[in-house]
């Protein structure tokens, strides 16, 4: 059975935003660090579909499609090619198509839709969000994995993903040169 991998970027203070969705945050140290894109790109590697909540889907699909036009090989580069080129389901209850290159919109229940995904054969699954969305995947226990970007910098309020009390099981941690950390956690 597939996977569902969640990957999120989170403050200091456990926000994925700032209370309007503002993620300027991640750019305060202006520091890229390669090691962090080249992470990315292995567990993009690792699966063939994109889960994403309608809210973040605009600015994720405009954003990686442009980084295609980048001149040059860079790290953000190889990222929009795999971020493009990958199917990408987006969870709307209120649009039936999207603009965008591999993008399907699912209507349906999503525990009911993401337990088929799971059922099918191919690669594992990856949810990138929004808050809202990755909220709604971790209320309903259909994340297998948890892959949080912990950066050097707290915003003091903003949105969360968790609504509730919830165990995770601590699987390994990596330190980034720009201060960030990756921790990745499996559903217990």
């Amino acid at each position: 059975m597939r996977k569902l991998k969640l990957q999120m970027q989170t403050t200091l203070d456990g926000f994925v935003a700032g209370p309007g969705g503002e993620l300027d945050w991640m750019w305060i140290n202006g520091q890229q660090d390669k090691a962090v894109y080249d992470k990315v790109i292995e567990l993009a590697d690792s699966c063939d579909t994109i889960l994403l909540g309608r809210k973040m889907t605009r600015e994720f699909v405009d954003h990686w499609e442009k980084g295609l036009v980048v001149d040059g090989i860079s790290p953000e580069r190889a990222i929009a090619e795999r971020m493009v080129n990958m199917r990408k389901i987006v969870f709307s209850h209120t649009e039936t198509a999207i603009a965008g290159k591999n993008v399907e919109v699912e209507n349906g229940d999503l525990a009911t839709a993401i337990q088929a995904l799971k059922n099918q054969p191919g690669k594992d699954i990856m949810a990138y969000g929004g808050a809202n969305f990755a909220s709604s995947l971790i209320s309903l226990n259909l994340v297998d994995e948890y892959y949080f970007f912990v950066n050097p910098v707290a915003i003091g309020k903003g949105l969360s993903i968790f609504s509730d009390q919830k165990i995770l099981q601590f699987e390994s941690s990596v330190i980034y040169k720009s201060g960030k950390i990756l921790n990745k956690y499996v559903a217990v």
